[in-house]
């Protein structure tokens, strides 16, 4: 999971939605441990609507909904019966860059166009609706042009905002790519 999820940094996330296609290269990410880690939405074992895609074989989208508002979109990463997910943090634009701004109501391409879980989603048009969409499928998928960002721009740090997991809050399970704008905070 540690090493998907460092993996994953500078792939594209690409959404083609109604035929526009819009993408982001991903720039931070967070790994989840399942049944263990206090921060999962899995932690104890538990199963329920939101959270059963978590608990299929990975390679599967998993949004769902923060405080009624913010769609964050996961890669489900294990086998079947294991439920790890990476959420996607913060991506830097790169195709379909109009269809994001009119997406986000923004004006112009800043920084925060992409920055944060919610920005991401919203920006690439996902939505609860694509839990448990493939990303090998045409709607949403991962792509990898061969383009890599150096290995020491890759910083690890514990997660953000969540301070209710004890001990587990403090893993170093969040990776991002230091010095880049799009990247939502900074590590502790």
């Amino acid at each position: 999971m540690l090493l998907i999820a460092k993996e994953l940094l500078g792939k594209l996330l690409v959404t083609n939605k109604d035929g526009i296609i819009t993408s982001g290269r991903i720039v931070e990410c967070e790994a989840y441990a399942g049944a263990p880690d206090r921060a999962s939405h899995a932690f104890g074992g538990k199963i329920t609507k939101r959270n059963n895609v978590m608990y299929e074989a990975g390679g599967l989208a998993y949004v769902y909904l923060c405080y009624g508002i913010h769609h964050l979109f996961n890669v489900v990463t294990h086998v079947r019966g294991t439920p790890h997910a990476i959420l996607i943090r913060s991506a830097e634009p790169v195709k379909g860059i109009e269809t994001m701004l009119y997406r986000t109501g923004k004006k112009q391409l800043d920084s925060s166009l992409t920055r944060g879980p919610g920005n991401v989603s919203k920006a690439l048009g996902i939505s609860t609706s694509d839990t448990g969409l493939s990303l090998t499928g045409k709607t949403i998928f991962l792509a990898d042009d061969g383009f890599e960002y150096p290995k020491k721009d890759v910083q690890a740090s514990p997660r953000i905002g969540v301070d209710y997991a004890g001990a587990d809050a403090l893993l170093p399970y969040r990776f991002y790519i230091r010095g880049n704008r799009f990247v939502s905070g900074r590590p502790k």
